[in-house]
């Protein structure tokens, strides 16, 4: 991922590239020859050089001083939104689907096994002998399963051939047993039955498991939660090159939603190989975000440097993979920074944060910790409540309309914290020091953070993680200016969901936001959290946070 600023939060050890305009820049690839032969290893391009070269030119120009794209974005095309609003939003991801399907196998060959031992009773063995032969048998089916290809998608979406697949690796591991049998006295111990009654109860139950799995996963192709979403920026013949090749791949995942190019029509075709041209790169952000697109392809040749700087500095800001194809310069490019689909290459300019097991792990971290921490928490919260009932009239919840993951509206959560008449849920005014609006009671539990614990239960609801930038109102701002046009590159912060506390609140950069270096570094170390995520990171922020809301310095 790429970070908004050359003044990180944190030094890192990784050396920064060489800027595109630096004359140590390597040539950004290297043709392949009319003969077809490689060309020279020393002036083939690595994609991670060019990967690091173009991240490095972005942060060195979206500072506060850049030059910012229009306040308002205009409104997509009619076609825009018909297909954006046709697309599902509860896509499946691939590497967790893959994931539950080993972890299934697994249960199913210990489930079997188990059952077989059980009802054979005292003429099986006894103590830890089953224990290892369940372990070894589980080992050895899961190493055939993934040697036989049994955990690919386009494999699980075939009947026949994945029951094939499955009963293949299953014999072999009984095949192995076999030899052990015939070799090794295991018989006197374990009965040759208890093998056989194993064997076909395993094979009945994989194989029915997996006929089921053939006819999931063909509905959930066909409905199109197991594709990946992608948008081609930029038209012409290069786009239709790009879009045949991809189309050519055996059980490709890609669904190509539209085209979208700053060019006019002259030389940017309306329709490109059957795609329509659903608008310029502006209304791209918008539908990006509205159609939750997964992949952006840059299908600009990788010489037009400029060209190329110009759109990322634009979608950089979207939770999402953007790649460069480099499909049409006809490069070599060694493996690191790089990706295929099929056989099309394609240069990882940034990556979707937090995704696929990540998530998974984050949101299951997320709802056990919120749920303990409520049950803990749960006196505090009745006495505050008590305590705002007693101090003024009114509700003791308050809703504030906020940004959430990919500019979402969610509603938060908070205790009041001021006389409900002078409540300010669209942020027009920032809480200054001594604000009149502000009860009693609100100032003790502002100074606390006392009044964010409901959002507990917007991590529950899944609009908030525990950990994450902080959730900024919509209409917040500094000096009569929004703060997305404080900060250049704002909403990058949104790739991730909002938290209840942040990697930015814990280094001192919370409360009142009266100046643009308070917002800008909010901003920097927030960016610098979605780069770095980890569930470790997560639990030292939570650990420091208690310590650090000791500084009450800016909050009011």
């Amino acid at each position: 991922m790429i970070a908004t600023s050359a003044d990180r939060p944190f030094p890192t050890d990784a050396p920064l590239a060489a800027p595109l305009t630096s004359p140590l820049a390597a040539p950004l690839a290297a043709p392949v020859t009319a003969s077809g032969a490689a060309p020279d290893p020393a002036a083939t391009e690595d994609a991670e050089a060019l990967r690091r070269r173009l991240a490095e030119e972005l942060r060195s120009t979206t500072t506060a001083d850049a030059v910012r794209p229009a306040a308002s974005q205009p409104l997509m095309s009619a076609d825009a939104l018909r297909i954006a609003d046709s697309l599902r939003s509860d896509g499946i991801s691939r590497p967790v689907l893959e994931g539950v399907v080993r972890l299934a196998d697994a249960v199913m060959v210990l489930a079997t096994g188990l059952a077989v031992f059980a009802l054979a009773g005292s003429g099986a063995a006894t103590g830890a002998l089953p224990l290892a032969l369940l372990a070894v048998g589980l080992v050895s089916a899961l190493a055939f399963f993934h040697a036989f290809d049994c955990y690919q998608v386009p494999v699980m979406r075939a009947g026949l051939a994945q029951a094939g697949r499955i009963a293949g690796g299953w014999t072999l591991v009984f095949a192995i047993a076999a030899i052990a049998i015939a070799t090794t006295p295991l018989t006197a111990h374990v009965p040759a039955s208890v093998f056989g009654a194993w064997y076909v109860a395993g094979l009945a139950g994989l194989v029915g498991m997996r006929f089921l799995l053939s006819r999931l996963v063909r509905s959930w192709m066909a409905s199109g939660r197991l594709e990946r979403r992608a948008v081609i920026v930029g038209g012409g013949t290069a786009a239709a090159d790009l879009i045949h090749e991809l189309e050519s791949q055996k059980d490709n995942d890609i669904r190509i939603c539209g085209i979208f190019d700053d060019r006019a029509n002259d030389r940017s075709p309306a329709v490109v190989a059957g795609y329509p041209k659903l608008g310029n790169i502006d209304a791209l952000v918008e539908f990006a975000r509205r159609a939750r697109i997964d992949m952006l392809i840059v299908c600009i040749p990788l010489r037009a440097e400029k060209r190329v700087l110009e759109l990322l500095r634009k979608l950089w800001v979207l939770p999402i993979d953007i790649r460069l194809s480099a499909h049409t310069d006809k490069m070599r490019f060694r493996s690191r920074g790089s990706s295929f689909i099929g056989t099309v290459p394609f240069v990882d300019v940034v990556e979707k944060p937090i995704t696929d097991w990540d998530m998974v792990a984050k949101r299951v971290f997320d709802v056990v910790v919120a749920s303990l921490a409520i049950v803990a928490l749960a006196p505090v919260m009745l006495a505050t409540a008590i305590a705002i009932r007693l101090d003024s009239k009114g509700p003791v919840l308050f809703r504030q309309k906020r940004y959430g993951f990919n500019n979402e509206i969610i509603d938060v959560l908070k205790f009041r914290s001021m006389y409900h008449d002078m409540a300010d849920p669209a942020a027009k005014k920032v809480v200054t020091k001594g604000d009149p609006r502000v009860t009693k009671v609100g100032r003790f539990i502002r100074r606390t953070s006392i009044d964010e614990l409901p959002q507990l239960f917007n991590v529950l609801a899944g609009t908030l993680s525990l950990v994450g930038p902080r959730p900024h109102a919509v209409n917040a701002h500094t000096n009569d200016q929004t703060w997305d046009e404080v900060v250049y590159g704002y909403f990058a912060r949104h790739k991730v969901k909002p938290g209840v506390t942040g990697w930015a609140q814990i280094n001192g950069w919370r409360g009142e936001v009266d100046t643009q270096e308070k917002i800008q570094k909010r901003v920097e170390f927030d960016l610098y959290y979605i780069e770095n995520w980890s569930i470790l990171f997560d639990i030292k922020i939570l650990a420091l946070t208690p310590v650090r809301l000791l500084n009450t310095e800016n909050a009011y």
